[in-house]
């Protein structure tokens, strides 16, 4: 089914600060999360909610200033998303490649570019995905067979086809992976409602179910000048779109953990009961419960503090001259957090029914949907791998290949 998203209706606010982007997330985040079950359940998609989210003017926090935005931290940008992936993680994972994708304009975005496409990520448009192909034998961008080339009038044509195009069914516009006639990468931008563009609803994932990333179909689709960026110009020197995209999905899997285990204390709290041999009145009082809550509360800390160091060692690698190293131990860092998270999110969601005992696994508490949400986030980009490039690196001083630490 191809489903086209409600034009915009309202234009969005437009955030002032770090601290009011917090409190905007927040207060979002209490209206999403009473649904956040139930649209589980239901398979529904959350097309109000991100009506919601458009107008809250979290999708242009990373705006600059110069622009009219608030070009908020990159810490203050991760916690936002932390804070909305606890209430409803399909719904955090969504502006993922949104804010991966303005980082390409910030970066090498024309003064055309940046004033067009800022302005209207300002008035509320979001921006979907469409990166990655079904059936080609590796990922990375020299395999696709998706293509931008120069028509004789001097216009461009796109053709490909695309699947796990998380957000392109809510978007406004469709950043598209194409290579040209030399092989070259770039960022093509399509408006989602433009000739030739379809997308169908044909995600049936047991987990991260709202995020509806399914198949996007273009089919010589006109492409103006100024909607290309070359993102093949990054190969030229160091680029922090190595650790951008990846530190987002650390904040969905930190959310994800957080909301698995106070869901676990909360009902361990109120409906658990003890093991029989235990001879206690209440299951919170059970040592060996109150052991392993300790343990995993420590764990999933131990991940955010992580996230919060790559966060901030992020912000420092932006306000500082480009340097090859510093991107490198920055994708270290982050690829670092993302491990740990990977990792914390998916035992916090599996103990939760050793620890809440069996009726925890009613289907009415809908429960489960923390270990399918983790399970399925977190195959995105597999920890062991983020393991063996961080050790390579500390111990034989090998840098990984930048596609690794770029997905």
């Amino acid at each position: 089914m191809n489903v086209r998203p409600s034009p915009l209706h309202t234009k969005a606010h437009v955030i002032a600060s770090d601290a009011e982007a917090l409190v905007v997330a927040a207060a979002y985040a209490a209206r999403i999360r009473p649904g956040a079950a139930a649209r589980d359940a239901e398979r529904r998609r959350p097309f109000a909610e991100i009506e919601d989210l458009r107008a809250t003017g979290l999708l242009g926090t990373t705006v600059p200033r110069a622009h009219g935005g608030p070009e908020v931290s990159i810490r203050t940008l991760v916690e936002v998303f932390r804070i909305i992936s606890a209430a409803d993680p399909a719904i955090g994972q969504i502006p993922q490649n949104h804010f991966s994708h303005l980082d390409n304009i910030r970066a090498l975005g024309t003064p055309e570019q940046k004033a067009f496409f800022y302005a209207g990520v300002l008035a509320g448009q979001l921006w979907g995905n469409a990166l990655s192909e079904r059936g080609t034998p590796k990922g990375g961008y020299a395999n696709m067979t998706t293509r931008i080339l120069r028509r004789p009038d001097g216009s461009h044509s796109l053709t490909g086809r695309k699947f796990y195009t998380t957000g392109a069914l809510f978007a406004q516009w469709l950043p598209v992976a194409a290579l040209d006639e030399e092989g070259r990468a770039h960022m093509v931008l399509v408006e989602r409602n433009a000739p030739g563009v379809e997308v169908i609803d044909d995600w049936n994932s047991m987990g991260q179910r709202g995020t509806a990333s399914g198949t996007a179909i273009f089919e010589d689709v006109s492409v103006s000048e100024r909607d290309i960026v070359p993102i093949w110009r990054y190969d030229a020197g160091p680029a922090t779109r190595l650790a951008f995209g990846q530190i987002m999905h650390v904040a969905v899997d930190i959310g994800i953990a957080q909301e698995a285990l106070a869901d676990t204390t909360a009902y361990v709290r109120e409906r658990s009961r003890p093991w029989y041999g235990a001879d206690l009145e209440r299951a919170g009082d059970d040592p060996h419960i109150i052991r392993r809550v300790g343990e995993l509360f420590v764990e999933t800390e131990a991940a955010h503090a992580l996230l919060l160091h790559a966060a901030d060692t992020f912000d420092s690698v932006l306000t500082a001259p480009p340097d090859e190293a510093a991107t490198v131990r920055l994708a270290i860092l982050v690829a670092a957090a993302k491990a740990a998270a990977s990792a914390v999110c998916v035992k916090v969601a599996n103990d939760l029914f050793a620890l809440a005992g069996t009726s925890a696994a009613d289907e009415k508490w809908n429960l489960h949907r923390h270990w399918r949400n983790a399970r399925t986030h977190t195959l995105h980009d597999p920890e062991v791998w983020k393991y063996h490039y961080i050790g390579d690196f500390v111990l034989n001083g090998r840098t990984p290949p930048r596609q690794a630490l770029i997905v």
